[in-house]
C-alpha cells in the first residue's frame, strides 16, 4: 500500500510543474491531437488551408501545414507556405521603432510633427501633442478604422503624402487618449517616420534589421518584394455562400500596418526572439532590441474593455506597442491578430510558460484560428472538457443569423418595391452627378440603362448598381460580391429638390470596420 502511494505521488509530481508559484498541468496536446483539431476546424469553418506552429522553451515542437494553398491549384500547405500576416505586421513596426530608440535616433514620446512637419489631425491641440507612442496605441480620438477606405479595398491609388494630408479631415469621435479605437492609418504614418529617420523604406528597414538577423529568409515586407512566389497561399472568402478564391490584397501603401508575407517557419524565429525578451542567436548572445525597449512594447499603454471573465478568468485587457495584452488564468498573454480579405492570422505568446502559438489561415474566418489557439492553450493551462470549435461555431452561427435577418429585411423591402414598380416612379435624374468627400475624393452617380450606378474615382472596386430602398435612400450592391459590404446611400436634397449631398452606412453588422462608409460626407460638385 505504501509503495503504491509513493508511485502515485511520483506520477502526480511528474504531471504538475510550477512556474512563478502557479501550478500548470504538464500534460500538453500531442501533434496527433493537433492534426485532428486542425482538420476538424478546416471542415467546420470551411478553411482550405491552415499552418500551425508551437514554440515551447525555445524550441519549435510542432510546425505543419494542413489542406491546400488554393482551391484552384490544390497544392498542399506546408511549413514554408507564405501567408499575408496582415496586422501582425504592426509588431514589426514597433520593433523597428524600438531599434531606433535603442540607437537614440528617436524616443517613443517625441512629437510626430518633429519628424513629419506636415502632419495634421482634426484638432490642432491633438496635432501639437501627438507622439510616436500615440501612433501605435489606438487612442487618437478618431473612430474605429477611420479613413480606412483610403487603403481598403486595395484597388485605390492614394499616396503616403495624400494619406498624411487627409488625416486632418477625419473628425474625432472621442477625447484624445481616452478610448481604444483600432486604427490602421497611423501605423502607416509610423512607417513613414522609420523611413525618414533611417533613410530606408519601411520594407527595407524591416527586412535588413529584423528579418535578415533572425534568418526569416522567405519573408518580405510586402508581396512585391518576395523573391520566391512558388509557395504562396491564395485568399478565399464566401461568395454567395460558396467559398471561392478571391483577389489577394497587395496594396504597398499599407506595409507598416499590414503588408508582411511570412510563414510559420520564419515566424517561429520571430516568436522565439520575443520570448527571450529581444535576444536571439544560438547562445542568445545577440539583441534585436534591448530588454528595456522590449518591456515597453509589452507594457499596457491603452486600456481596453473586457467581457465576462469566462473560463480564462480574464480581468484586464490592454494594448501595448503593437501587441494586445491580457491576463489568462493568472498569466500574461501577448497576442495579435491580422485580417485581410480572404486571409486571417494569429500570433499568441504566454511568456511565463515560454510558449508561442502561430496560426495562419487562407480564409477569413477568425473563428478558425481562435478555435485552434484556444484549444492548444487549454492543454497547457490544464483546462479540460472544452470544445472551442463547437463554442465558436455556435457563436458565429448566432451572429450570422442576426446579421442575415437585418440584410434579408432590406432586400425583401427592395424586392417589394420592384414588384410594385415603385422604383420606376422615382426620378433618378435628381440624384445623378459627381460628389466629393474631403478625404476620399470624388464618386460619380451615373445613369445606365435607366439605373443608377455608383463609381468611386479613387477606389475602383467600389463600383455597383444602386437599387431604390425608401425615401431618398438607395442601396449600392457592389459588383465584387466577395466584399460583403453593400451599403445604404442616403441623398440629401436642396431647396429645389435636387440631390446636394450623400451619407452612407454599411447594411450588415458583419461588414468589416475598414469599410468606414459612415465617415464619408459627400457634397455635390457637378
Amino acid at each position: 500500500m505504501k509503495k503504491f502511494n509513493v508511485i502515485k505521488i511520483a506520477v502526480l509530481l511528474l504531471s504538475i510543474y510550477s512556474i512563478n508559484g502557479l501550478s500548470v498541468n504538464a500534460q500538453v496536446i500531442t501533434s496527433e491531437e493537433i492534426d485532428s483539431l486542425v482538420e476538424k476546424t478546416k471542415q467546420t469553418f470551411e478553411v482550405p488551408g491552415i499552418a500551425v506552429a508551437i514554440v515551447k522553451d525555445g524550441t519549435v515542437i510542432h510546425s505543419k501545414g494542413y489542406g491546400v494553398r488554393s482551391l484552384n491549384s490544390k497544392k498542399k500547405v506546408d511549413e514554408n507556405t507564405l501567408f499575408a500576416i496582415a496586422s501582425n505586421s504592426k509588431a514589426f513596426t514597433t520593433a523597428s521603432l524600438g531599434i531606433l530608440v535603442d540607437e537614440e535616433k528617436l524616443n517613443w514620446d517625441d512629437r510626430v510633427i518633429d519628424y513629419i512637419p506636415e502632419f495634421r489631425l482634426y484638432n490642432s491641440y491633438v496635432t501639437e501633442e501627438f507622439t510616436i507612442r500615440d501612433l501605435l496605441t489606438h487612442r487618437s480620438g478618431m473612430g474605429l478604422g477611420a479613413g480606412d477606405l483610403m487603403i481598403f479595398p486595395d484597388s485605390n491609388d492614394f499616396t503616403i503624402n495624400e494619406l498624411i494630408h487627409n488625416l486632418r479631415y477625419l473628425k474625432s469621435v472621442s477625447g484624445f487618449r481616452t478610448k481604444f479605437d483600432y486604427d490602421n492609418l497611423l501605423y502607416i504614418v509610423a512607417g513613414e517616420i522609420i523611413a525618414r529617420v533611417s533613410g530606408k523604406s519601411w520594407e527595407e528597414f524591416v527586412e535588413e534589421r529584423i528579418m535578415k538577423p533572425l534568418e526569416m529568409n522567405n519573408s518580405a515586407g510586402n508581396f512585391s518584394r518576395l523573391k520566391d512566389r512558388s509557395n504562396i497561399a491564395d485568399a478565399h472568402a464566401p461568395v454567395e455562400d460558396k467559398i471561392e478564391v478571391v483577389d489577394s490584397y497587395y496594396l504597398q501603401l499599407t506595409s507598416a500596418a499590414g503588408g508582411i508575407y511570412s510563414n510559420i517557419n520564419d515566424l517561429s524565429k520571430w516568436v522565439i526572439m520575443h520570448l527571450n525578451n529581444g535576444k536571439f542567436g544560438k547562445d542568445l548572445d545577440k539583441n534585436l532590441v534591448s530588454e528595456k525597449v522590449h518591456r515597453e512594447m509589452w507594457t499596457p499603454q491603452t486600456i481596453m474593455r473586457t467581457g465576462k471573465n469566462g473560463q480564462y478568468n480574464t480581468h484586464f485587457k490592454a494594448y501595448g506597442l503593437g501587441w494586445g495584452l491580457r491576463d489568462i488564468k493568472g498569466y500574461k498573454q501577448v497576442s495579435h491578430t491580422g485580417g485581410l480579405p480572404g486571409m486571417v492570422t494569429q500570433v499568441t505568446m504566454m511568456p511565463e510558460l515560454n510558449l508561442g502559438i502561430i496560426v495562419l489561415t487562407n480564409q477569413q474566418s477568425g473563428a478558425a484560428f481562435t478555435s485552434i489557439t484556444d484549444q492548444i492553450l487549454d492543454s497547457y493551462l490544464g483546462i479540460t472538457n472544452t470544445d472551442r470549435i463547437q463554442e465558436n461555431y455556435e457563436r458565429i452561427k448566432s451572429y450570422t443569423e442576426y446579421a442575415n435577418k437585418i440584410t434579408d429585411e432590406v432586400w425583401n423591402e427592395i424586392s417589394a418595391q420592384q414588384e410594385n414598380n415603385i422604383s420606376e416612379q422615382i426620378n433618378i435624374d435628381l440624384y445623378a452627378g459627381t460628389y466629393k468627400d474631403n478625404w476620399f475624393g470624388e464618386i460619380v452617380i451615373s445613369i445606365k440603362e435607366n439605373k443608377l450606378w455608383f463609381v468611386s474615382k479613387r477606389s475602383p472596386k467600389l463600383t455597383g448598381e444602386m437599387l431604390y430602398y425608401k425615401g431618398n435612400t438607395f442601396i449600392v450592391k457592389w459588383n465584387d460580391r466577395s466584399m460583403d459590404a453593400d451599403a445604404f446611400v442616403m441623398f440629401e436634397l436642396d431647396y429645389s429638390g435636387q440631390a446636394s449631398g450623400i451619407k452612407m452606412k454599411a447594411i450588415s453588422p458583419k461588414t468589416d470596420f475598414s469599410y468606414d462608409f459612415h465617415d464619408l460626407d459627400f457634397n455635390k460638385v457637378k
